[in-house]
C-alpha cells in the first residue's frame, strides 16, 4: 500500500476506529475488525496483571463473542514496525489466510497491508 493508493472507504473506517480507540483509551495500540456482515468491532490493548491481550486479538475475540463467522478486514494503529505473528494467527483463525491486515501509524497513515496467512 502506498500513499498514492487510496483506501477503500470501509477500510478507511476501520483504520479511523482503531486510531480513535488508541487515542481515547491512551493505550499502545488500537484495532478494529470488520466481519462478513459489515459489523465492526473495536478494541484497545488490554494490560491487566492477570490478562495481557493485544488490541487486535481483543477485537477478534469481541467479534467471535458476538457471533461473527468470518472477517473481511482488520486494522491496527500502532508504532510497531510489523503486526505480531500471534495477531495475524487470530485474524487467520476467523477470517482465513487472505484477510488483509492494515497497519497504520498513530497519524492514521497505512504503512503496510499484510495478508493474515
Amino acid at each position: 500500500m502506498t500513499e498514492s493508493t487510496p483506501l477503500d472507504p470501509e477500510d478507511r473506517k476501520i483504520v479511523t476506529l482503531a486510531r480513535s480507540a488508541r487515542a481515547r483509551n491512551e493505550v499502545p495500540e488500537g484495532a478494529a475488525v470488520r466481519d462478513e456482515t459489515g459489523r465492526t468491532y473495536v478494541a484497545g490493548t488490554v494490560a491487566l496483571d492477570s490478562l495481557q491481550l493485544s488490541a487486535l486479538r481483543t477485537a477478534v475475540a469481541m467479534a467471535v463473542a458476538s457471533g461473527a463467522r468470518s472477517l473481511e478486514a482488520a486494522a491496527v494503529v500502532s508504532t510497531v514496525e510489523a503486526v505480531a505473528a500471534e495477531d495475524l494467527a487470530a485474524v487467520r483463525d476467523l477470517g482465513g489466510a487472505g484477510t488483509p491486515v492494515l497497519l497504520a501509524g498513530p497519524d492514521g497513515t497505512v504503512r503496510a497491508t499484510t495478508p493474515a496467512g
